[in-house]
């Protein structure tokens, strides 16, 4: 089982057309994701540094997986993203080269702590 950890930082995804500029309001430091497709850019950032006029779903907070991880691991986020399903849970899920990052609406973050626990994994709260 994994151990995960809860940030106290609350994240927006925005979603921009294809061709834009990253925009200035883009913080340079903390939790932030961009990734740009042929169909939008996605902004994963601190939901403070969001300006209104922004398409946007706030309200996220995120549950780290302690890591590095290896990348020979097998099924990671599969033991994390089903008992979430099974819950109700709905999640966004971020890997990076050293670790995963699950994302959960914080009006379901105690729901999905508990179903994690339940599960056995550790999860740390701060």
């Amino acid at each position: 089982m994994s151990h995960l950890i809860v940030l106290e930082q609350r994240l927006a995804v925005c979603r921009l057309d294809p061709e834009d500029d990253i925009p200035p309001w883009v913080p340079s430091v903390g939790f932030t994701v961009l990734t740009r497709t042929a169909e939008e850019l996605s902004i994963l950032c601190d939901e403070r540094s969001v300006p209104g006029n922004i398409k946007a779903e706030k309200g996220w907070r995120i549950l780290k997986v302690k890591g590095p991880l290896d990348f020979s691991q097998v099924g990671v986020l599969a033991t994390i993203a089903v008992p979430l399903a099974m819950a109700g849970v709905s999640i966004f899920a971020v890997s990076t080269y050293d670790t995963d990052y699950i994302l959960v609406k914080e009006s379901l973050l105690v729901q999905a702590v508990t179903a994690l626990r339940e599960e056995g994994h550790v999860v740390e709260v701060a």
